[in-house]
């Protein structure tokens, strides 16, 4: 089971829009982390989805992660202008993909750490560089797997989330949301690799 998951603010707000970041959190089971750019893209967006509003209070995502030493910095510079295409005079423009890919890749401590995102071209270039990946969707899956919601209401929170304009892929039916990869069911809370891989189809 990977030690460490790190939503981006897309989910985040996914789930807070329909208010069920309980799901997310147990999901994450003690495992979540953000960079400090992600905590302050949530505080932001916290005016718009007022479930957001404590998310750093809470405690369940950790410490928000600080990026400050300058060889860190002018990588997540080059990550976010050369391979995001944020712009160079909009200088927080995918901060927080490029801070989140960057301590993911290259701090020994979150070696292995998972980035979980519904930003496809992110999650394109995450993949190339062999970082583990999952959506919202696989959240929500996880959430029916571990049995902290009905498939049908899991449905039904997915569908609802397209309603307000979110855009997490869409399960193509109930029972595609009791399924899941070998890859995702490492990531069931509260388990062990070895239970996990039983889960998997």
């Amino acid at each position: 089971m990977s030690e460490f998951l790190f939503p981006d603010n897309t989910v985040l707000c996914n789930f807070a829009a329909v208010e069920r970041l309980d799901l997310l959190r147990a999901v994450l089971d003690n495992r979540g982390r953000w960079t400090a750019v992600v905590a302050r893209e949530a505080q932001q967006s916290a005016r718009h989805l007022p479930a957001l509003h404590d998310l750093r209070q809470q405690g369940w995502l950790g410490e928000a992660i600080q990026v400050r030493a300058p060889g860190d910095r002018a990588n997540v510079e080059h990550l976010r202008t050369d391979v995001f295409g944020g712009p160079a005079g909009q200088l927080t423009k995918h901060l927080g993909e490029a801070e989140t890919c960057h301590i993911i890749q290259h701090w020994p401590q979150f070696s292995g750490a998972w980035w979980i995102s519904d930003d496809k071209s992110a999650l394109e270039y995450a993949i190339a560089q062999g970082i583990m990946t999952a959506e919202t969707l696989d959240m929500m899956k996880l959430a029916v797997k571990a049995g902290f919601v009905a498939a049908e209401d899991g449905f039904a929170l997915m569908h609802k989330m397209r309603q307000l304009n979110r855009g997490p892929r869409q399960p193509q039916s109930v029972a595609a949301l009791t399924e899941l990869s070998w890859s995702i069911s490492e990531l069931l809370p509260g388990q062990s690799d070895g239970e996990a891989a039983a889960h998997a189809p």
